[in-house]
């Protein structure tokens, strides 16, 4: 047992790491899920041709080819880790599992928007509002709560690809873990036991959360 205290610095070292990587990644494939989902459904035929080229693209990409382009390529190409190279690997990490995620975020969103009747757009369309109007203030607030059920399952997923960023120089939870069973090489099983315990405490209250938001939706149609 003084094996799991002594290493216990690690695991929360790591599990802070990756809840920052779940919440910044996160956050920003979504901004720029809901941009794809949009582009995908826009009357303009270059953005529907560059959101579908996109998302079957990233999509059908191993994460690990993804965050091995942002780690090496990126700073070959010119983008900078900067002078503390723990950040740096972090923030192209991040950007790795953005655009890793972000595909995911889309079609659930458009899925969604798939739902809700045409009807509305045709009703928001008579009255004079363009496309922005009518996605921002008609559809996208009908989609909303039945896309909060699959986006948090996306947001699962990204929870347990965080661990994939170990690889690439992030202390995040699961590489804590390796480093852990270095120095305590007999309580690899309990260490291990430990570690999934602390992932389900970010992926049981997603869960919970979705189930919640589906039978609330249920209810409501």
């Amino acid at each position: 047992m003084d094996s799991l205290i002594d290493v216990i610095p690690l695991y929360l070292e790591g599990f802070g790491m990756t809840i920052l990587l779940l919440l910044v990644s996160g956050v920003g494939a979504f901004i720029l899920g809901v941009i794809i989902a949009a582009m995908r459904i826009s009357p303009l035929p270059s953005l529907r041709i560059f959101a579908v080229a996109y998302t079957e693209t990233l999509r059908n990409i191993p994460l690990l080819l993804v965050l091995f382009f942002c780690a090496f390529v990126l700073p070959i190409l010119g983008v900078s880790v900067g002078s503390d190279p723990k950040v740096g690997y972090t923030l192209l990490a991040i950007i790795g599992l953005t655009l890793y995620t972000s595909p995911f975020v889309a079609e659930a969103v458009r899925s969604g928007i798939n739902g809700v009747p045409i009807g509305q757009a045709e009703a928001a369309r008579s009255i004079g509002m363009g496309f922005g109007l009518t996605l921002t203030l008609v559809i996208l607030p009908q989609a909303g709560r039945m896309v909060v059920p699959p986006l948090i399952n996306v947001f699962i997923a990204l929870t347990k690809n965080t661990s994939v960023a170990g690889i690439f120089f992030v202390n995040e939870l699961f590489s804590g873990v390796q480093r852990a069973t270095r120095d305590h090489g007999d309580k690899v099983l309990l260490m291990l036991l430990f570690a999934a315990l602390l992932y389900l405490l970010i992926t049981i209250p997603l869960g919970q959360i979705a189930g919640y938001i589906e039978k609330k939706v249920r209810v409501l149609r």
